[in-house]
C-alpha cells in the first residue's frame, strides 16, 4: 500500500509540473502575443507619426518649389510645320505614295530639333549628315518601282520615317553612356537588337536622347549631357529614365522612338510629357544591346524595351517589329472587341507608406474615362477594385530587384569596373568634385540599407509578388483590363521627386509582375498646365487589349495635346 501510495504521490508530482510547465508556456505564449501586439501598435503609431511628418513635408515642399519657379517657365516654340504632326504610320504611308519625300521629313524633324532642343535639352547626340544619305536612298528605291507600294508596306513598314532612342539602348556609331561620365567618350559597335529590328523595317535612326545616370531615376539629370526640361513648362521634369525620349516626342521633334522600362522608365516619361508608352509583356522584346544589362534572368523578365509615340496607332505595328520572332505569341492581329471586355480600375494604391496622394485632377480623369467608357463603349463590366496588395508596391519592387550576382549601383556607378566610394563621393559632390549626380550617390547608398538576396524578408517579398500576379491574373483572364495612375501627381518641379522618392511604385509594380502596360495622355493639361493621362495592365501577352484601348481614349479624349505655345 506504502509503495502504491508513493506511487500515486509521484504521479501526481509529474501532473502537477506538467501542468505548471503548461501554464507558464501558455502563459507565456500569452505574454509573447501581447509584446507583439505592443510592439505593432507602437510601429503602427511610429508609422502613423512619419506618415502626417511627410505629408506635411511634401506640402512644404511643394510650397517652396512654387514660390522658387514662380510663373510657368518657359515652354517651345510653336509647331507651324504640317510634318511634324503626321503619325510615322501616317508618314510611311505618304513616303510609299511619294506624296512626301523621306528627305523632306528627315529636314522637318531635324529642323525641330535645332529649333527646340536649346530650350529643352533632349537630345544629346545626332547623325543628321547619315540619316539624310539614308533618306535619299530610301527615295531612290521607291522611285525605281523595284517593290510595289503593297510589297514595300510589307517589306519595310517605316521606310523612310526617322526615328530616335534614349542615351542606353545601342545605335551603332552614336554614344552610349546612360548617363554615365565614365562612358562619357564610348561609342556604340553595333546596334541594339530592337533598333535593328526597326532599322531593318526601313526606320532611320537619326537622334539620341537624354536619361538618368545609369538610368535609375525618375529625372533625366546627369553630369555628362545635363537636365531635360519639360515642353509644357520648363520647370517641369521629363521623367526618366526615357525622360529625353518622353520629350523629343511631345515637343514633335522625332516621329517615334524607342524607351526601355525597369521601374516605370517609358511609362513616366510618356504620362509627364503627355504622349502614349508600351511596356510589353515581360521577355517579349530582347533587351540585347542596352547599358546596363540585368545580372539575372529574373531582372531581365523586369525590364522591357517598348514603343514611345505621340499617337497609339504606331504603337502596335512597332510592338510587332520589336518583338520578332515572338510577335506571334501577342496575336496583334487579333481584333478586340472592347464590348467584349471586362474593365477593373483602381484610383489610387490604397495608402501605401510615404508615397503621395493621387492629384484631384488625376482622379477626375479616371473618373471621366469610366464615364466615357460606361456610357459609350458599353462592355461587359467597369467595376471599381482596390488590390490591398498595392500598398506594398515599393518594398516588393526593391525586394525583386536583388540578385545574387554581387554586383551593387555603387558598382554600376563605377561602369561595372570598380565599386565606388559613395561616402567619399557624397564629400566630393559637396565640393564639386564628384562625377556623379547627387541622387546617384544618394541611391548607391539607400543600396546598402536594402532587402539582401535570399534572406527572409527577400522570400518573403517574392511570395507577396507571386500571390499578387496570382490574384491579378485570376482577376484578368484573357479578357479583362486594369486601369490604375501611371503616378500619384502630375510632373513636378526639377528635383522635386528627392522629396518623394518612392511614387514610381505605381509603375514598378507592374515591372516585377511582369505585366504588359500602356502610358496614355488624356488629351488635355490639367490645372497645373502639365499632361494627365492613366496605364492601363493586361494579363501575360494580352498587349493587343492595352493597346486597343489606348486607341479608345485617343479617339475619345484626342491623345496628345500640343504644348502651350508662348507668343
Amino acid at each position: 500500500m506504502t509503495e502504491i501510495n508513493a506511487s500515486n504521490n509521484e504521479e501526481k508530482s509529474k501532473h502537477s509540473k506538467r501542468h505548471s510547465r503548461r501554464r507558464h508556456s501558455s502563459s507565456s505564449s500569452v505574454s509573447s502575443g501581447r509584446r507583439r501586439r505592443a510592439a505593432q501598435k507602437r510601429c503602427s503609431f511610429v508609422g502613423c507619426i512619419l506618415e502626417v511628418l511627410f505629408s506635411f513635408i511634401t506640402k512644404i515642399v511643394r510650397l517652396v518649389f512654387q514660390l522658387f519657379y514662380g510663373v510657368k517657365g518657359e515652354t517651345m516654340p510653336a509647331i507651324t510645320d504640317p510634318i511634324l504632326l503626321e503619325s510615322a504610320t501616317s508618314l510611311a504611308r505618304k513616303i510609299r505614295k511619294q506624296e512626301v519625300s523621306s528627305v523632306q521629313v528627315i529636314e522637318s524633324f531635324i529642323r525641330r530639333i535645332k529649333d527646340v532642343n536649346p530650350k529643352l535639352n533632349f537630345c544629346v547626340d545626332n547623325r543628321f549628315e547619315e540619316a539624310l544619305q539614308e533618306a535619299a536612298e530610301a527615295d531612290q528605291l521607291i522611285k525605281s518601282g523595284k517593290h510595289t507600294e503593297e510589297e514595300l508596306e510589307k517589306l519595310k513598314p517605316y521606310l523612310g520615317v526617322p526615328i530616335s532612342t534614349k542615351d542606353c539602348i545601342a545605335v551603332k556609331g552614336l554614344l552610349h553612356t546612360a548617363g554615365l561620365y565614365a562612358r562619357k567618350d564610348l561609342r556604340a559597335t553595333e546596334d541594339a537588337t530592337a533598333m535593328s529590328l526597326m532599322r531593318h523595317a526601313g526606320a532611320i535612326p537619326f537622334a539620341l536622347t537624354n536619361v538618368s545616370e545609369v538610368c535609375m531615376w525618375w529625372e533625366s539629370n546627369n553630369v555628362v549631357h545635363g537636365r531635360t526640361r519639360n515642353a509644357y513648362d520648363s520647370n517641369r521634369i521629363v521623367g526618366g529614365s526615357s525622360g529625353g525620349e518622353g520629350c523629343i516626342q511631345s515637343a514633335a521633334a522625332s516621329a517615334f522612338g524607342l524607351g526601355s522600362d525597369i521601374g516605370g522608365s517609358i511609362r513616366m516619361p510618356a504620362f509627364f510629357n503627355g504622349v502614349f508608352g508600351h511596356k510589353p509583356s515581360k521577355l517579349v522584346v530582347s533587351n540585347n544591346g542596352q547599358f546596363p544589362m540585368p545580372f539575372s534572368d529574373e531582372q531581365n523578365s523586369f525590364l522591357g524595351i517598348g514603343p514611345m509615340s505621340r499617337f497609339a496607332e504606331d504603337l502596335k505595328p512597332m510592338l510587332r517589329i520589336m518583338a520578332g520572332e515572338k510577335a506571334k505569341e501577342l496575336r496583334l492581329d487579333e481584333p478586340v472587341d472592347l464590348q467584349k471586355v471586362r474593365f477593373f480600375y483602381q484610383e489610387s494604391d490604397g495608402g501605401g507608406r510615404f508615397v503621395t496622394p493621387v492629384d484631384a485632377d488625376l482622379l477626375a480623369g479616371m473618373k471621366r474615362t469610366v464615364e466615357h467608357l460606361r456610357e459609350n463603349v458599353k462592355p461587359i463590366a467597369v467595376e471599381k477594385i482596390q488590390l490591398e496588395k498595392f500598398k506594398q508596391s515599393t518594398i516588393i519592387w526593391f525586394a525583386n530587384m536583388k540578385d545574387d550576382s554581387g554586383y551593387t549601383f555603387a558598382h554600376q556607378l563605377g561602369d561595372l569596373k570598380v565599386e565606388i566610394n559613395p561616402y567619399i563621393e557624397l564629400l566630393k559632390w559637396v565640393v564639386g568634385a564628384s562625377k556623379h549626380t547627387f541622387i546617384g550617390i544618394l541611391t548607391a547608398l539607400i543600396d546598402k540599407t536594402q532587402v539582401k538576396y535570399g534572406s527572409n524578408k527577400y522570400k518573403y517579398m517574392v511570395k507577396k509578388r507571386d500571390e499578387l500576379r496570382e490574384e491579378i491574373q485570376e482577376l484578368l483572364g484573357d479578357d479583362g483590363v486594369l486601369l490604375y495612375p501611371t503616378h500619384p501627381t502630375v510632373a513636378p518641379y526639377h528635383n522635386e521627386p528627392i522629396f518623394r522618392p518612392i511614387n514610381f511604385s505605381y509603375t514598378g509594380i507592374v515591372n516585377v509582375l511582369g505585366f504588359p502596360a500602356t502610358a496614355m495622355p488624356l488629351g488635355q493639361v490639367g490645372s497645373e498646365g502639365v499632361p494627365l493621362g492613366l496605364q492601363v495592365i493586361a494579363n501575360f501577352n494580352n498587349d493587343r487589349l492595352c493597346l486597343a484601348v489606348a486607341e479608345e481614349l485617343e479617339r475619345a479624349f484626342g491623345g496628345w495635346a500640343r504644348p502651350e505655345i508662348k507668343v
